[in-house]
């Protein structure tokens, strides 16, 4: 679970996914998803390494008050969301361009205009009370309820965030709303009116994903195989 994890935020730090030494991955490592792993406080993405992942327990209240304290918003966010949705294994919360320069429109909706803008047809909450940075309780509990059943929130003014079973699954529909993010932008951009399909359609083609599941795993697989390749070190 270190190992995954850790070739996430790698990953992540190569799609530019990433913002400076800010932004968080997480993953429960409890069944009731309160214990988790976290990536360390200032540490880039493209540095970490499994071993040095935090493991937290986010009913623990002196959490904060430890040498190796996590970042106030990543304690926010991811602790008050492993507290309270323990489906929402994995938590992956990043500021990708494309994604994020959706997120600062007055209309952040995904439209589906491809079967990958498709994908998230319905399933994506939308949170449109930006309060500022998060790093309180309760903006992280808003937050929370904001997220509801959904797996995916687009976090106006700010970027997005995306749960899973697995890191595979989850960094998969990451990619994937990344990518249709971008096909959207470039496609407001030419200035003419988009092709939207029909709300029919578009169920159609986001139950369709249901049977590449599988990709997931293999689409992940694939990408720790480059990483073993190229710079191994994210797993020690």
């Amino acid at each position: 679970m270190r190992v995954d994890l850790a070739a996430a935020l790698r990953l992540a730090a190569a799609m530019n996914w990433h913002e400076a030494v800010a932004n968080h991955f997480s993953l429960a490592v409890s069944p009731d998803g309160t214990k988790f792993l976290l990536n360390p406080h200032q540490r880039h993405f493209s540095q970490v390494r499994a071993s040095e992942l935090l493991l937290l327990d986010s009913n623990d209240p002196d959490t904060m008050n430890r040498p190796n304290a996590p970042d106030p918003s990543a304690w926010c966010i991811h602790g008050r969301i492993h507290a309270n949705v323990p489906k929402a294994r994995c938590v992956l919360h990043v500021h990708p361009p494309y994604a994020t320069a959706l997120a600062a429109l007055a209309d952040p909706s995904i439209k589906a205009i491809d079967q990958n803008t498709a994908r998230f047809h319905n399933r994506m909450a939308i949170d449109r009370g930006f309060n500022g940075i998060a790093d309180f309780r309760e903006e992280g509990e808003r937050l929370v309820q904001v997220l509801g059943s959904r797996r995916y929130m687009m976090m106006g003014n700010h970027g997005v965030l995306v749960t899973g079973d697995t890191v595979a699954q989850a960094f998969d529909d990451l990619y994937y709303l990344e990518r249709a993010a971008r096909t959207l932008v470039l496609a407001y951009s030419t200035g003419q009116p988009l092709n939207v399909m029909s709300d029919e359609v578009a169920e159609t083609t986001a139950r369709g994903w249901e049977a590449y599941q599988a990709d997931a795993f293999a689409h992940f697989a694939q990408l720790k195989l480059g990483l073993d390749r190229t710079d191994p070190s994210y797993a020690t």
